[in-house]
């Protein structure tokens, strides 16, 4: 696995458009700009995963549990240092295995609790343990992607001041959406946990959502 970054300065500069583009705008319309492109966009309501809903008729107060109110998370060092040490934590802890050798189905969503798990497993834990940390559960999606060889995968986005960042048990590097080489495809929303969304960059049409 890839090393954790070194801390919040970095996330500044992750979502920052190219050289040439920041020069010829005006300052403000360059920060706008910047800004836009750390965060996905949101992009009409969608299908939840097929896992999901068996994940929530086994754990059903995990979906109803809705936030009070949506928010972000301050991007401040002791708030980088948690998120590294969970999801590195996380990512030590299980061991990586199918749910078809684990439990003889192609999707099976639960909580890693035998100390294996895949990708979706990881991201369960991760979110209740931030959750129980203390962050607030509007800013903890779980989200679905395709990665680089066009397979779902399963990660976890972190809505904060500074724009999405992903936890993937992956890498332990915690980077800005735009960084993963990922095409974002559906998340939950950040005023239910039980409804989906589909998403995308913030500038760029809607991406058809497959289940």
């Amino acid at each position: 696995m890839q090393g954790g970054a070194t801390g919040w300065s970095n996330w500044g500069l992750a979502g920052a458009l190219v050289a040439g583009l920041l020069v010829s705008l005006p300052i403000s319309e360059a920060a706008a700009q910047q800004r836009q492109a750390a965060f996905l966009g949101e992009m009409g309501a969608t299908s939840a995963p097929i896992g999901w809903r068996q994940f929530c008729r086994d754990f059903p107060a995990d979906c109803r549990a809705r936030p009070t109110q949506i928010e972000l998370v301050r991007s401040d060092r002791a708030n980088w240092a948690a998120l590294t040490r969970i999801n590195a934590h996380v990512n030590t802890a299980v061991e990586p295995v199918t749910d078809m050798d684990q439990y003889g189905v192609e999707e099976h969503w639960t909580y890693p609790i035998s100390g294996k798990g895949d990708c979706e497993d990881y991201v369960l834990l991760k979110k209740q343990m931030l959750i129980r940390a203390g962050f607030p559960a509007s800013a903890l999606l779980i989200t679905v992607v395709r990665d680089r060889k066009g397979d779902g995968h399963a990660i976890l986005t972190v809505r904060t001041d500074r724009g999405d960042y992903i936890l993937d048990n992956e890498t332990d590097e915690i980077r800005l959406w735009s960084q993963t080489g990922y095409r974002f495809v559906k998340r939950q929303s950040e005023a239910d946990p039980d409804r989906w969304v589909t998403i995308g960059p913030a500038s760029a049409p809607a991406a058809v959502a497959t289940q």
